[in-house]
């Protein structure tokens, strides 16, 4: 498979690539194979979640209510320190 990058993103590879003695090649290997670890997780967290949600196990709130919420949350936590 072949990519092609962005210049500026090639270059900030081959300096990540230097900096760590390692070929660009490689490093470029290890944070794909990272950066679709990461995915799998959230898609599987996001199906779950959905999953909860659909089956009515979890309540889904407001997006004001939600933001509210943590305000009040945040306050209180400034209130005790």
């Amino acid at each position: 498979m072949e990519v092609h990058f962005k210049p500026e993103t090639e270059a900030r590879f081959q300096e990540l690539a230097v900096l760590s003695g390692r070929a660009p090649d490689d490093l470029i290997e290890e944070v794909v194979a990272a950066y679709l670890v990461i995915l799998a997780e959230t898609r599987e967290t996001l199906d779950s979640r959905y999953d909860d949600i659909k089956s009515g196990r979890v309540k889904p709130i407001d997006g004001d209510e939600a933001m509210a919420l943590m305000r009040r949350k945040s306050e209180a936590r400034r209130a005790k320190g």
